[in-house]
């Protein structure tokens, strides 16, 4: 380190290194990596007050285990800094921590006709790929994703496995295939006056201690009635069986102001949001979408699922 003395114009260079493993030595100034016991070279200024240390010469394994402390975009940008750290930051140890812990158990049961995420070649290759394409679950039941921001569990649940009032009257509700769907099938409104669409979903499998929020995903057809700009809708969420515990909101559908255009194309308003716990003390959540003014004939709502995922903070 540069100081200036000052008895004199010139410079001095001033240093004491601290040696590698030197622990109990002369000073008993010895230092190693808390992540590996690994020995390290630092350098302090005279009075000791300032340390400077060369990252890159520590292990890739004691780069990794810092890495996997932070968070997915942390470790993206770790892998910009230097090739050492590129190797730290895409290692499967790191991304191994970033992937839910029962995952081999939830891509055992999935049905969708790609084995591209159960296949890829590393942790990270796995993890970008189910953040971008969602894989069905439980009998083409419901859909799983990650989080990008955070590897949390993102499920949606398929219109089959909600409760749709007069879903099965062919009168009232068609089962169509749309391309940009997750789901073979999504339900299409043909006419109804009592509209009322419910989801459950068991907490206990999704990431524990995090905030949730649900949201109705959805289309309206050119020919659609009743989802004007001042047609509400009523959202609620709560405990399954337990309609006093929930919370109410007005939304609608037909408002830009009101809903969120997804990347998928598809439309999504949002209807609540609940605590996760965790494993040991879930329970099922009820999520909800009626308009029952019997006076105002609905159609052309398509239904692709209610999706829940991570609020973003």
């Amino acid at each position: 380190m540069k100081r200036i003395c000052r008895g004199g114009d010139h410079l001095e260079m001033q240093k004491k290194t601290v040696d590698a493993g030197v622990s109990g030595g002369e000073g008993g100034e010895g230092i190693t990596c808390g992540g590996c016991g690994t020995p390290v070279s630092m350098v302090l200024d005279d009075d000791h007050h300032h340390v400077h240390m060369d990252l890159q010469e520590l292990p890739e394994g004691c780069i990794a285990k810092v890495v996997s402390l932070t968070t997915p975009p942390d470790a993206c940008r770790f892998s910009a800094v230097s090739k050492s750290f590129m190797s730290a930051a895409d290692s499967d140890a790191v991304w191994d921590k970033f992937l839910p812990p029962d995952i081999p158990s939830i891509l055992s049961h999935s049905s969708s006709s790609s084995s591209t995420s159960t296949s890829s070649s590393s942790k990270k290759k796995l993890y970008l790929t189910l953040c971008e394409n969602p894989v069905l679950v439980d009998d083409g039941k419901m859909s799983f994703t990650l989080d990008k921001w955070s590897g949390k569990k993102c499920y949606m649940i398929s219109p089959k496995d909600l409760m749709i009032i007069w879903g099965d009257t062919p009168e009232y509700w068609k089962w169509i295939s749309l391309a940009n769907s997750r789901f073979e099938e999504v339900a299409a409104l043909v006419v109804v006056w009592w509209l009322e669409i419910r989801g459950k979903i068991d907490t206990r499998i999704l990431s524990p201690s995090t905030v949730y929020k649900a949201y109705l995903v959805f289309m309206l057809s050119e020919r659609a009635r009743g989802f004007d700009r001042d047609d509400p809708s009523e959202v609620r969420i709560g405990l399954f069986g337990k309609e006093e515990t929930s919370s109410k909101r007005t939304v609608f559908l037909g408002q830009e102001r009101s809903r969120t255009k997804r990347p998928d194309g598809w439309l999504e308003v949002e209807i609540g949001e609940f605590f996760c716990p965790g494993e040991e003390d879930g329970w099922l959540m009820e999520m909800t979408c009626r308009d029952v003014d019997i006076h105002r004939m609905k159609r052309g709502l398509i239904v692709q699922g209610i999706e829940v995922r991570p609020k973003r903070m």
